[in-house]
């Protein structure tokens, strides 16, 4: 009966009776009735994207099953600081080998990042993230059982490569999954959940150590980290938004350096790398110069600095909240500048004024991270897994590379140069920040 009619209307009539017929509006999907063999072009009807609002279940699930996620993943990746002494004491090890069980861990979870997340491209988010959070797990109660330091170096490197399934992929189902308005608040909870992980992993193997034993206290980091994995598995919604794509080794290699070149992600990119090695450069080196004179604070008291790392439970959802209300280069590099200024209260040689400067520098630093990891959300459209995998690949490349150059402005000239030197690639992450907020500003 459509032989007669005009195209345009033709067209037209088609597309009513394929709806009718085939599609399902409200859930985006085709349905085959009579076992018709037909498939929907996507070019034909959009498929609408279902997003996790705020205030919902499924939001309350998905943020529960996150911080989890993040609590578990940072207590076993630091669990092993706080007993590097034990270390060195049972394996007559110098404080640089015993330092490897953290590095090792830290080094292939960063290069595993760059493969986990392309994976999740193909194989689903929930999958990739789960299977990590277990393996995880069972590498740590492998790693307390094993009685040679090669045997533990090994365990603690596997540790690490499967924790880039959870790392690398985490911010990615955020940004896929939850409303764009409520990204970054979410973005926030998450890494709370991790600045807690990282507390209480050092906190609770310390005191495990002190009374029993390391071995003891990796165990009870693994089994805890085991039953928080079944909890993420159980509370998780399964993707809604996530479209499988096959994976080409060849097009990921092309995809990473598209991603690099492009204006935005390259800054946000080397802002990451900035950030977490500042951190990281001044919370190593501050234990130094507390414990020379005039101070003289013994490793037990300094060892509590890491609890300053809980200002980042506050500052990285507040830090979300000011984006829903403000531009996000503003709060951005708002952060950097309380950075720079607890920064400069740590000259003091008052204790009250260098714990606040300390403070006020944690609460920037995740604030900071917090605004450039939903911005990596926002701005990337495809290939969101290898976008997020890159950007922490430099930032916890910025940990490493920065760390180690720190401690050489620490031997030529203390805590004045160690702080010019921070100090000098803040300003260059300010400069970074303002030069992407105009590029913002001109895509739009």
């Amino acid at each position: 009966m459509f032989c007669f009619l005009p195209m345009r209307i033709l067209k037209k009539k088609i597309l009513s009776y394929v709806k009718k017929k085939y599609l399902n509006l409200k859930s985006g999907t085709y349905i085959q009735r009579n076992k018709i063999p037909f498939k929907l072009n996507r070019s034909i009807v959009k498929q609408e994207k279902v997003y996790i609002k705020k205030g919902t279940k499924k939001f309350k699930e998905v943020i529960l099953a996150f911080f989890s996620a993040g609590l578990s993943t940072f207590a076993i990746l630091y669990c092993v600081q706080p007993i590097l002494p034990l270390f060195s004491e049972k394996f007559h090890l110098s404080p640089a080998q015993s330092s490897l069980s953290l590095s090792s861990a830290t080094s292939m979870m960063a290069i595993g990042m760059l493969f986990t997340g392309p994976l999740s491209d193909f194989l689903g988010r929930k999958k990739i993230m789960s299977i990590s959070l277990f393996l995880a797990a069972f590498c740590t109660i492998f790693c307390s059982t094993m009685h040679s330091w090669e045997a533990i170096i090994i365990m603690r490197a596997l540790t690490g490569l499967a924790l880039s399934g959870v790392v690398a992929v985490a911010m990615t189902y955020l940004s896929e999954e939850i409303d764009p308005i409520f990204l970054a608040f979410s973005m926030g909870l998450y890494i709370s959940g991790n600045t807690i992980g990282g507390c209480l992993g050092r906190f609770l193997t310390s005191i495990l150590a002190t009374y029993f034993s390391w071995e003891i206290a990796l165990r009870v980091i693994g089994i805890s980290a085991l039953i928080t994995a079944g909890l993420f598995l159980y509370l998780l919604p399964n993707s809604k938004n996530f479209n499988s794509a096959p994976l080409n080794t060849r097009k990921l290699f092309f995809d990473f350096l598209l991603q690099c070149k492009d204006p935005a992600l390259s800054k946000l990119f080397f802002i990451g790398f900035i950030i977490m090695g500042s951190f990281v450069t001044l919370f190593n080196y501050v234990g130094y110069r507390l414990m020379l004179s005039p101070f003289y604070i013994n490793q037990t008291i300094i060892g509590f600095l890491s609890l300053f790392y809980l200002i980042g439970v506050y500052s990285s959802p507040q830090a979300g909240i000011l984006t829903e209300k403000y531009n996000k280069g503003v709060v951005l590099i708002s952060a950097l500048l309380l950075m720079i200024s607890g920064l400069f209260i740590t000259q003091s040689n008052h204790l009250c004024f260098i714990f606040m400067g300390l403070i006020l520098f944690a609460a920037g630093f995740f604030a900071a991270h917090s605004v450039a990891s939903s911005w990596i959300g926002h701005h990337t459209t495809v290939s969101k897994a290898q976008t997020s995998s890159l950007y922490l690949f430099f930032y916890y490349l910025g940990s490493s590379i920065v760390g180690t150059c720190g401690g050489f402005f620490w031997f030529s000239g203390g805590w004045t140069s160690i702080s010019l030197f921070i100090f000098s690639i803040l300003i260059l992450g300010i400069f970074l920040a303002i030069r992407l907020e105009r590029i913002e500003k001109n895509n739009h």
